[in-house]
């Protein structure tokens, strides 16, 4: 008889991952992660994934690749159990779909058997998605309405092979096999003496749905041969029948204007995401690799008590979105009114900052076309006169001192409010720099000069060609004096300016 599970035990989710793309992972996926405690997860999951798990969270990596194993199936089976009994909130988290050829029902099995919660979470499996990246759908009324699905990685332990291969090289409709690119050339042999056509169309599908995909296209007679000349190599789907032949007319994903680029993105853990979002959209193969993290400022007594009398002043002057989130974040600690603020009137550097500012429904006065300090002088000097007005500067440490020496030279009385503080981020729960050291990249983009002198500070080797791309004159200043050219600078001083430099740089307007 089946244990009941205990009321006051732990829970484990059998979570899939997806395929790689951030935008494939549910938000099922996303929510339960963001409460785990103990967090299991494997080497075709993206780690990107890992950021959402709360601080103090286990992270455990259990990857398993080709001859390579963390954890052999028994441990991790026997890790499952071990948390989940000792009452934690645990997300084992699993490339593609936990049950198909996951293991997710061999885990399952074992925390039932030990009486333990569990729930599943499907996810988007790869067996799908990575053809649909590579334009070929797997069914199609004019080709094929059946679908057949197999794994080319069977237990090692096993004398002989489930497969049928007599009806795998028979059966009408697509075949898709996952994993087993290392065994290719023998299970092609065995689908070709059993009758299958030479001529049926094959293609393989690396990495799919990521910036990384690769797609190598043949026949079942040769699919093996090119394999072994071209150095094609797991992780990949591979798909037989005539529905790749669509791929010359659906190939969709792997023509965006920056595939096959890899690009570096440098912001905050917590800022990347807009930036590399938009590159993905390109088909940038973006790695994050955070330089940066924002802290509180040193003096948070100090901060506050200028927020407090924030209602005091004639202008509040914004450099940054972070410094909108810290003044407010203080402001509601001290008041529960946004009316205590006052008649006060707000100044800020650059859109995102003035859409920050709106998202508390405030309405930006002063804005300069030009999104850097010097901007807002000029603005301020067509606005009105500053003299004898007050102006409390919301601001980061160790920024750069020209807005408030040039005010307060102008006869503004001038205060600064220290919001926060860049320091160098210390974690990589990605693994991006060791990626970045053994792949290299492209382009690597900086948001700051902060960004710039901490990336240069990790002591990375730069790989010849790399291109550097900045989001300002400031910014550019700062990589120069690092030694650096400056390839790509923004025109418009913000992101949406730094990715239309980057377009344009890889794809010249036409003439």
């Amino acid at each position: 008889m089946k244990p009941t599970p205990q009321p006051t035990a732990g829970l484990c989710d059998l979570a899939g991952a997806g395929p790689g793309d951030m935008g494939l992972v549910t938000l099922k996926v996303k929510e339960i992660v963001s409460t785990a405690e103990v967090l299991v997860y494997d080497y075709l999951c993206n780690p990107e994934i890992l950021g959402w798990a709360p601080a103090g969270a286990e992270i455990i990596y259990a990857g398993k690749k080709a001859g390579q194993h963390t954890l052999r199936q028994e441990e991790i089976d026997a890790l499952l159990v071990e948390k989940t009994a000792a009452g934690k909130r645990v997300v084992r988290l699993k490339g593609g779909d936990p049950f198909l050829f996951g293991r997710g029902g061999e885990e399952a099995v074992a925390l039932a058997e030990a009486g333990l919660a569990f729930e599943i979470v499907p996810g988007v499996t790869s067996a799908l998605a990575a053809p649909a990246y590579a334009g070929i759908p797997v069914t199609h009324r004019e080709h094929t309405s059946q679908l057949t699905i197999f794994t080319g990685h069977e237990d090692p332990t096993k004398e002989e092979s489930s497969l049928d291969y007599q009806r795998l090289a028979t059966q009408p409709g697509t075949k898709v096999m996952l994993m087993g690119v290392e065994r290719l050339g023998k299970i092609t042999s065995q689908l070709l003496a059993h009758g299958a056509p030479a001529e049926m169309p094959v293609a393989l599908v690396r990495w799919g749905t990521t910036g990384q995909q690769r797609t190598l296209r043949g026949c079942l007679g040769d699919i093996a041969e090119k394999v072994a000349q071209t150095g094609f190599a797991a992780p990949a789907v591979a798909v037989f029948g005539d529905v790749v032949e669509l791929r010359d007319t659906l190939n969709w994903f792997e023509t965006r204007p920056l595939f096959g680029k890899r690009i570096v993105v440098t912001r905050t853990r917590k800022q990347a995401g807009g930036l590399s979002a938009a590159l993905r959209k390109l088909g940038a193969d973006v790695l994050e690799l955070p330089t940066i993290r924002i802290d509180p400022p040193t003096n948070r007594l100090e901060f506050g008590q200028l927020v407090q009398d924030a209602h005091s002043y004639d202008w509040l002057v914004f450099t940054s979105p972070n410094g909108v989130d810290a003044f407010f974040e203080m402001f509601f600690k001290i008041y529960s009114d946004i009316r205590e603020i006052g008649g006060v009137r707000f100044a800020a550097i650059g859109p995102a900052t003035s859409a920050r500012l709106a998202s508390y429904h405030l309405k930006v006065d002063l804005q300069p076309e030009e999104f850097v300090a010097e901007g807002i002088l000029e603005a301020f000097e067509k606005e009105c006169s500053v003299e004898n007005l007050r102006f409390l500067l919301v601001r980061a440490e160790a920024a750069r001192d020209v807005l408030p020496k040039e005010l307060t030279r102008r006869g503004a009385i001038v205060d600064e409010a220290l919001a926060y503080k860049t320091v160098p981020e210390t974690e990589d729960l990605t693994g991006a720099a060791a990626r970045f050291r053994k792949e290299g990249a492209d382009l690597v983009t900086f948001t700051s000069s902060s960004t710039a002198e901490n990336f240069m500070a990790l002591n990375l080797p730069l790989p010849a060609g790399l291109k550097t791309a900045s989001i300002g004159p400031i910014t550019s200043k700062t990589v120069r004096d690092l030694g650096l050219a400056v390839d790509i600078e923004a025109k418009q001083y913000d992101i949406p300016g730094l990715l239309a430099a980057i377009r344009e740089h890889y794809l010249p307007a036409k003439s």
